[in-house]
């Protein structure tokens, strides 16, 4: 089935008249209701999906991914990193989606065809579907793990070992009946029970010839093996052990395909597959792989520090602070960063650029407790056409400074400020 294609915040409605865009789409009307109670879910769970504008419009949150109704209108949601529309913006951000889900889920990269991201055009669920099935091939070949599996049954032949106690306990008319033990050298392990599992759900979704062909193919070679009946107890028992180091890389196609990094709101109670991620998330994660892979040696990246609260009562802290990234030298902390996913304008200066109250008296609050009020905070958005670089510096004081800048995600690289890049980067300056 074709999916819909919209964006973060887009409103859906079942009126036919309107004209679609990837901001606002019709669904049917089963669809619609589906999509509301869903939505319940969500928030009895903390988390807000959409909204309901008078009866007749729906308005999606941050949320991006695929979801599947069960009457099979297919929802793909991309990111809103551009104002830009049409079939090129479809393009550019599902190649953005899939380039930040690569590297926030750490899953593995196919050196065979690096340029696959570029030339691949086909929804993100295809993608999800075809990279798993061309993991699991290569895990094929070089074969399944087998584990001995004791079985005690009876038959009328001798096989393994004489379960004694229990044919002691025959009755007279079954002396002729043994009651046997052995070990069986199987492939039914949590595991593979794992791979069979999301392959048979590939096999009945995928519309992509090549996907189909092969998940067909690889569904005979696995058609001994149970499918897995508590997905997961079996995640939790897979090993990851020396001798089954080789079924790492397929582990996390295998988890968005039966929806291991979906939200908990969400499992059990899709048609198909459906994979969402809040993208605030994603964006943070993102930025967090980047950084440590760009920070120089002698600074840490801490995530989520918990170490200060905004303040004491009776002996207790209270309202726990935890900015995104600590950067720390010496166990110093020289830097306070936060992520925060939104569009600026660095030209619409009279509405603040976009920016959001909260969030200041948010960092004024870190700069006080992790800083004790001497130092420079990031806030970090996505760069775009209107925010292409850093803004000059917001004082709280003298000595205590906020930078707001901009994050590559197409280079991944931050644009640090001037100041702060002297500092980090220059090997004749050590911080601390």
């Amino acid at each position: 089935m074709t999916p819909i294609v919209v964006r973060e915040y887009a409103r859906l409605t079942t009126d036919d008249s309107i004209e679609t865009s990837l901001d606002r789409a019709c669904i049917p009307q089963s669809a619609f209701d589906w999509l509301c109670r869903l939505s319940a879910g969500f928030r009895t769970n903390g988390a807000s999906l959409l909204h309901l504008e008078n009866r007749q419009w729906l308005r999606l949150d941050n949320f991006v991914g695929i979801v599947e109704t069960p009457c099979g209108t297919l929802l793909e949601i991309l990111p809103k990193h551009t104002e830009a529309s049409g079939e090129a913006a479809i393009e550019a951000s599902r190649k953005l989606l899939i380039k930040m889900l690569e590297v926030a889920l750490d899953l593995p990269a196919r050196t065979t065809e690096k340029t696959h991201i570029q030339t691949y055009r086909h929804p993100l669920l295809e993608w999800v579907m075809k990279e798993f099935v061309l993991a699991l091939d290569h895990l094929l070949k070089r074969g399944l793990r087998f584990d001995y599996r004791r079985v005690e049954e009876e038959q009328r032949y001798l096989r393994g070992r004489l379960d004694m106690n229990k044919q002691l306990r025959q009755p007279p008319g079954r002396a002729h009946i043994f009651n046997i033990r052995h070990d069986l050298f199987l492939a039914d392990r949590p595991e593979n029970r794992l791979l069979k599992s999301a392959l048979m759900r590939i096999c009945g979704l995928t519309q992509e010839a090549d996907t189909w062909r092969l998940s067909h193919e690889l569904a005979g070679l696995v058609a001994e093996i149970p499918d897995s009946q508590n997905i997961a107890a079996d995640f939790r028992q897979w090993r990851s052990d020396r001798l089954m180091a080789h079924y790492q890389p397929v582990r996390p196609w295998c988890e968005l395909v039966l929806g291991q990094h979906m939200p908990l709101a969400m499992r059990g109670k899709t048609h198909g597959i459906s994979l969402l991620f809040p993208m605030e998330k994603l964006f943070e994660r993102y930025v967090e792989v980047k950084l440590r892979q760009r920070l120089p040696a002698q600074y840490t990246l801490k995530a989520q520090a918990a170490s200060q609260s905004l303040c004491i009562h009776q002996d207790k802290n209270l309202f726990q602070l935890r900015p995104d990234f600590l950067i720390q030298s010496r166990q110093k902390t020289v830097l306070v960063l936060d992520t925060k996913w939104k569009l600026l304008s660095a030209a619409d200066s009279e509405n603040k650029y976009g920016l959001s109250q909260s969030d200041f008296y948010q960092m004024f609050a870190y700069g006080h407790n992790y800083l004790p009020g001497e130092g420079d905070m990031i806030l970090i958005y996505p760069k775009t056409e209107n925010f292409p670089e850093t803004l000059q510096p917001f004082k709280f004081s003298e000595k205590l400074r906020l930078w707001v800048t901009p994050f590559d995600l197409e280079k991944g690289e931050m644009h640090w400020p001037n100041d702060i890049k002297a500092s980090l980067f220059n090997p004749l300056r050590i911080a601390g």
